[in-house]
């Protein structure tokens, strides 16, 4: 389930939301990027900063429409293969795109993606969460371990 906006005129022009406040709802990354794509989809990916802006206001949207949406982050479509150079300098360039884009977008957050085991990138999304150094855990990207439920 989840909520469907499309726009007529980007090049991707339908989203989907999906939040579960229920927390047995969720899903690590696998089960999330193969539910995007019996859904005739993929899971999002971040190509520009006014495409990032664009997903911000939605998930803003969806906080004011009152479903008392509460901490929670959400998959988006970036992550690394393979253990490689996990631990090297080289990490962050070994993330990809799951729909083959090769945009080199990013928006980490601060001192990520930290690498090692955490290979599938989630949009922070915790507005009860006390700032950290690169400030609200809001809209910035972070590695997690792909088996994390979100």
């Amino acid at each position: 389930s989840g909520q469907k906006v499309c726009y007529g005129e980007l090049k991707r022009s339908c989203y989907k939301l999906a939040y579960f406040q229920d927390l047995s709802r969720r899903v690590g990354f696998q089960e999330a990027r193969q539910a995007c794509e019996i859904d005739g989809g993929a899971l999002l990916s971040l190509e520009s900063e006014a495409e990032q802006q664009l997903i911000e206001n939605m998930l803003q949207n969806l906080t004011k429409s009152g479903s008392g949406i509460s901490d929670g982050d959400f998959w988006i479509g970036l992550w690394r293969s393979g253990d490689g150079l996990a631990t090297s300098s080289a990490c962050p360039d070994l993330y990809q795109w799951a729909d083959g884009s090769i945009s080199p977008f990013r928006n980490w957050y601060t001192d990520e993606p930290s690498c090692g085991s955490e290979a599938c990138v989630v949009m922070y999304h915790q507005p009860t969460a006390n700032p950290g150094l690169g400030g609200p855990y809001l809209y910035q990207w972070n590695d997690d371990r792909c088996n994390m439920k979100h």
